[in-house]
This record gives C-alpha cells, sequence and structure tokens, in this order.
C-alpha cells in the first residue's frame, strides 16, 4: 500500500470518475486504474463497483476511504514539521471564499500576501458557503473564508472579525429620517435581497423574521441578486432598501454615505472566519493568511462585543 495508490482512491471517490480522478492527479487513466486494482488485490476487497455510472463507492470501500483522507492529512503533517522547523512558508494553497466577503478582502488580501510570501501560490476561488463545504469534505479546498458558525462538527472554524450589518436606503424611504434603526424600520415589501442559497439572505431574514409575510408584497416584480453590488444600485435606481455588510460601504460616495443607517444595539453582524476541514495539517500557511485578513478589515470589526448580535446562517424559511 502507498500513499500515491491512497491519492487515487480518494480521487476516484471523490469524483466518482477513474477519468476525472486521473486528470486530477496528472496521470493517465490505465496508470490510476492499475495502482487501485493492485490495491484492492492486495486488501482483498473491491473499493469500487465499475458496474454503476457513475462509479459507487462499496460499503467497506466506504470506510477505507474514510481512512485514506486520514492518512493523506496525516503524511502531510511531515512537510508542515519540515516548514515550521525551518521557518519557511511553500507551496500551494487552495482558498474559497463567499461572494459577500470576496469583493472587499480578496484583491487587497492577493496583493499584500504575494509580496510578503512570494513562495506560496494562493489559488482562489468564489463559492458559496454549501460548495465550499463540500469541497472541504473532498479535499478540494485547503480552506475556506465564510460566514460563521456553521454547526458541523466536521469542520474546523477560525474566527477572525464581527462585520455589523447596515441599512441602505433610497431618499425617500420614511426611516432615513431617523439616526439609527431598527428591524422594525426594514419594510420587507420593499428591499432588495440575494437570491437563495447565499447566506447573508438568511441572515437578513433572520434579521427581519417577524416581517418575513411582507416580503416584496407590495411589489409587481420581483428581483433577487446574486451580486452585493447590484443590491445597492436596485436602490439607487429602483428606489426601496437593502441590507448590505458594513465593508461594502467603504467605497461609497458621500451622498450613498449619507443614506446608510447602522441599526440600534443589539447590533447585527457577522461573524467571519477561516474554516478548514477537520483533518486539516497546514497551520503555517493558515496562519499567515489569518493574519493578513485581520490586517484588512477596521480595528472595531477584530473583537466581537456584548452589544452585538450575530446573525444566524441556517436556511431560513419565506
Amino acid at each position: 500500500m502507498t500513499i500515491t495508490q491512497l491519492e487515487y482512491v480518494v480521487a476516484v471517490a471523490t469524483y466518482k470518475s477513474f477519468v476525472a480522478a486521473a486528470d486530477k492527479c496528472f496521470v493517465t487513466q490505465p496508470t490510476l486504474s492499475m495502482q487501485i486494482q493492485k490495491l484492492e488485490e492486495e486488501l482483498g476487497i473491491k473499493i469500487f463497483d465499475r458496474n454503476k455510472h457513475p462509479i459507487a463507492i462499496t460499503a467497506m470501500g466506504e470506510a477505507i476511504v474514510e481512512q485514506a483522507r486520514i492518512v493523506l492529512s496525516e503524511s502531510e503533517k511531515i512537510h508542515e514539521l519540515i516548514q515550521k522547523q525551518q521557518n519557511n512558508v511553500t507551496g500551494s494553497f487552495k482558498i474559497a471564499v463567499i461572494p459577500t466577503v470576496a469583493p472587499y478582502i480578496v484583491p487587497s488580501l492577493l496583493e499584500n500576501y504575494a509580496s510578503k510570501y512570494p513562495e506560496v501560490k494562493l489559488e482562489v476561488q468564489e463559492m458559496e458557503t454549501k460548495q465550499i463545504i463540500t469541497a472541504l469534505y473532498n479535499n478540494e479546498l485547503d480552506a475556506a473564508l465564510v460566514s460563521t458558525p456553521l454547526e458541523d462538527s466536521n469542520i474546523k472554524e477560525y474566527p477572525l472579525f464581527f462585520e455589523p450589518f447596515v441599512a441602505y436606503f433610497s431618499e425617500d424611504e420614511k426611516a432615513l429620517k431617523k439616526r439609527t434603526v431598527t428591524a422594525e424600520d426594514i419594510d420587507l415589501g420593499r428591499i432588495w435581497l440575494l437570491n437563495e442559497g447565499h447566506c447573508m439572505r438568511n441572515q437578513v431574514l433572520d434579521l427581519c423574521s417577524d416581517q418575513i409575510q411582507r416580503l416584496q408584497a407590495s411589489r409587481p416584480y420581483r428581483y433577487e441578486s446574486s451580486n452585493v453590488e447590484t443590491l445597492r444600485k436596485m436602490v439607487d435606481k429602483n428606489k426601496g432598501l437593502t441590507i448590505l455588510p458594513e465593508l461594502a460601504t467603504f467605497e461609497f460616495s458621500e451622498d450613498q454615505q449619507d443614506r446608510v443607517r447602522y441599526f440600534d444595539e443589539p447590533e447585527p453582524v457577522r461573524e467571519i472566519s477561516l474554516v478548514t476541514n477537520g483533518h486539516f495539517v497546514r497551520l503555517s500557511i493558515l496562519q499567515t493568511l489569518m493574519d493578513e485578513i485581520i490586517a484588512l478589515v477596521p480595528e472595531k470589526m477584530r473583537v466581537q462585543k456584548k452589544n452585538r448580535k450575530i446573525l444566524r446562517i441556517q436556511s431560513a424559511k419565506l
């Protein structure tokens, strides 16, 4: 049994295809198949049912794949120990970022990180939270920047900062006359929301849970966006209001800033964390990322205060 064989087994289990797994492992499909067959012969069991499409994992294969993931993770500790001893930070690192955070963190993070850690190749992509969790389970990602808590015992969370939510109004909204607002000032009949699949949508609905039945009830049409910036534009062009993460307002014009209102205490916030799967061991690179991300946000966001409320990200029902 070799580490390479275990890597091939995990790849096939992840992609449910010998062809796709071979492509991801940068080997030919016959080479990968032969190595897995040798492992199955050595163990005296079948890991995969090749008669099904897509490829299925046998009952015993499920246990072997899970153990293989653990073995591969543990083998990574050897490289981690060497890097830590030599104080080197090198290698490729795959990280995902949710779309409602990416525009405000990723551009500066890439610029700063590349200058400080030129030996690390960051591979960054935007993904929604459900996709991220699946990718972490399958070892397709090293880490992700998401809103937490996820309440998943198989995911490790490293909280970094607490970002307030703010209300953004068109100039004709009554609530704009107030210096600060409450959830009762948020008219869900006039709000612009992210579409389903975004955890921030559920956080907004959690904030306004008593009014969900009035969601966009007064409009002749309904529009939901996949982009925070589009929400701002919908308010500017089509009136109404939206809820934004505070980082989204930092480049607002003076007129736009005048139409931002903060919430009364307890201030609604979202917890932003780096997360990994339970077997993750590359802590040296993870720590450098944590340090660089924290440095990009205002100091007031780095500590959770008693007068703040972390909004839920579980699915909310309309």
